[in-house]
């Protein structure tokens, strides 16, 4: 196997942070998806989907979640200088890279649902509106939290590593 050059600044074993064009992406997937929802609901089961308070509620008691975890992650590794057990950066990374990417999908999916929803005579269609709008808030809270949670697992560069 050919060795690899000292100077490349590509180490073995490293992550790349979540881009903003990665996170666009699943962003206009969802737009799309979440536009799709309420024509295709409504022509197969003669009705759509109705938003609850809940699906707010949950993003937010996820970014709460991932905020302090990201909060004590970045304690332990940058403030105590504590070496994070492999396993567990593992398991904080993954968490943090799948909130974030789920976190724009979904709140780019309640954004497409709103949007589906303008002009519309339907009796619900107010609610449904104001409700996938306060999700579509919600979801960047979640993205914004799992970020932190991703940049608190970075270790320096180097023999004195954390």
């Amino acid at each position: 196997m050919p060795e690899r050059p000292e100077d490349d600044d590509e180490q073995l074993g490293s992550l790349r942070p979540t881009s903003p064009v990665t996170l666009a992406a699943w962003g206009v997937a969802g737009l799309a998806i979440g536009w799709l929802v309420h024509p295709v609901a409504e022509r197969v089961n003669d009705t759509a989907p109705v938003v609850s308070w809940a699906q707010p509620l949950a993003l937010f008691l996820v970014a709460a979640i991932l905020g302090g975890t990201a909060h004590a992650t970045w304690r332990s590794v940058h403030v105590r200088r504590e070496r994070l057990e492999p396993h567990r950066a593992v398991n904080r990374l993954v968490l943090a890279r799948a909130c974030a990417l789920a976190g724009a999908l979904v709140g780019a999916g309640y954004l497409g649902y709103a949007l589906s929803w303008l002009g519309s005579a339907a009796e619900l269609a107010d609610d449904r509106m104001v409700r996938s709008a306060v999700t579509t808030v919600a979801s960047p809270a979640t993205v914004v939290t799992a970020l932190l949670l991703e940049r608190a697992c970075r270790v320096r560069n180097g023999p004195d590593r954390a």
